[in-house]
């Protein structure tokens, strides 16, 4: 007999521990791939010889196979249930890792952007089933809550990867450029193959982690959380995927959303993509595995700053909260462009603690905002806007090497920041406006 009862919207009536902490322990585990993205563009670049737009290809391969797959993942969801979904996300990610042993063989750097492409049509599935499905997990009005609670366990994979990439990956010693640079064309061959070896370890381990997540989910029973008619009520027919797009596409506080979770995640890729390149920039004399603690301390930050975030958004105004992070991280933007000190390497870090209540907040937010018979779909396009971790890491690249300035290239940031703050400006002055209408109304009567 089920310890929980669900409603006709969706939502239960208690949150099953059990079932709430093993579908949050899937959060570390696209952490764990993203952060080893981070070492991945900075080892590519040496071995390979690549500019810093070529190098960010990476999260465009990443974050682009999130975008493609999440409408196919959320008709499967229609279809058949989360839990699926998201065992279809674990086997896609095992595939995945499993592809980076013939590429290391192969030794191009097309065949691991595939490897990554094929990491993120799991993770894809994972997301778009997890973030929406955590948020049904339990009674409505704690629906934010609970994503914010799930997405702390983010940071505890993106530390677990780059505390991977660091030791496996990244040797001690000189940095790779200046050992390079003082080889022979022969030595620096065989150097950069042993380097693409190396990339393969952190793989190994991730493989053993995700079968034993595969069996121990397939084995848990989950609630189906999906809406049903009560039983008096004529059945009604699921809207097609034309109708939803209509739907979202009138939907002004949907698209809203849409865009400043495409800016949002766009920015945090960004900042961590380049933090180990920007440290590197910074001191000539550090070496990667040296360069790597700084990301080691970034999502340390992270999981703090989710903390610090929860208390405060327990307390206060959510968007009130969100527009005073985002004028704080402006000014750290600005300072990590502008200030010719190694402190920058300190600010761009310090950018991690703001960035833990945003993708949970806003993806909540901006799913309120949809008719339930159309959530499925709708978190499904929320996940599409990491299309913004392709897009805006590459750019950042690109003005590095048009300007030759790594540090500079962070002012792409800024622009990011400065329209999410705008975003949550925009909700809190409504916000205020019904408060103060409802003021009104009481005072009249």
């Amino acid at each position: 007999m089920a310890k929980w009862i669900q409603y006709d919207n969706g939502y239960l009536n208690k949150t099953p521990i059990f079932q709430f902490i093993l579908l949050s322990c899937l959060f570390p585990l696209w952490g764990a791939a993203a952060s080893l993205n981070d070492v991945l563009i900075t080892q590519f670049k040496s071995v390979f010889d690549l500019s810093d737009f070529a190098s960010a290809l990476v999260q465009s391969a990443f974050y682009g196979g999130y975008f493609l797959i999440s409408i196919p993942a959320s008709m499967v969801i229609k279809k058949t249930t989360y839990k699926t979904a998201i065992l279809c996300g674990l086997i896609f990610y095992i595939v995945g890792c499993s592809l980076f042993f013939p590429a290391s063989h192969m030794a191009t750097y097309t065949m691991f952007l595939a490897a990554v492409f094929a990491i993120a049509i799991g993770l894809g599935f994972l997301e778009t089933a997890s973030n929406t499905y955590s948020t049904m997990l339990g009674p409505e009005k704690y629906s934010t809550l609970r994503l914010n609670i799930s997405q702390t366990f983010y940071p505890i994979g993106a530390a677990a990867g780059i505390l991977l990439g660091k030791y496996l990956i990244f040797e001690d010693g000189q940095s790779m450029a200046a050992q390079i640079a003082s080889m022979t064309a022969e030595e620096a061959h065989a150097y950069r193959l042993d380097m693409l070896m190396n990339t393969l370890e952190p793989y190994r381990v991730l493989i053993i982690v995700l079968l034993a997540v595969l069996l121990l989910f397939a084995l848990t029973k989950y609630p189906s959380c999906k809406p049903v008619a009560p039983k008096d009520a004529p059945k009604a027919e699921d809207p097609s995927i034309g109708e939803t797009l209509r739907y979202l596409v009138g939907n002004h506080k949907f698209k809203k959303g849409i865009a400043a979770e495409f800016l949002y995640v766009g920015m945090q890729v960004a900042v961590w993509s380049f933090t180990i390149r920007l440290a590197l920039t910074m001191d000539a004399s550090i070496n990667e595995r040296m360069a790597a603690n700084f990301m080691v301390i970034s999502y340390a930050c992270f999981f703090v700053g989710k903390f610090i975030a929860n208390f405060l958004l327990a307390r206060f105004s959510t968007n009130k909260v969100l527009v005073a992070y985002s004028v704080i991280g402006c000014l750290l933007v600005l300072y990590v462009s502008f200030i010719p000190s190694f402190t920058a390497v300190y600010a761009a870090v310090a950018i991690s603690i703001l960035m833990g209540p945003c993708w949970a907040t806003i993806y909540g937010e901006t799913l309120k905002t949809v008719d339930k018979k159309y959530t499925a779909t709708a978190g499904a396009i929320l996940v599409m806007s990491i299309i913004g971790g392709a897009i805006v890491p590459a750019i950042q690249g690109y003005v590095s090497d048009m300007t030759g300035s790594m540090q500079f290239s962070f002012i792409v940031n800024f622009f990011c920041f400065l329209y999410v703050g705008f975003y949550f400006y925009q909700k809190y002055r409504a916000e205020s406006k019904v408060s103060q209408d409802a003021n009104t109304m009481l005072a009249q009567k």
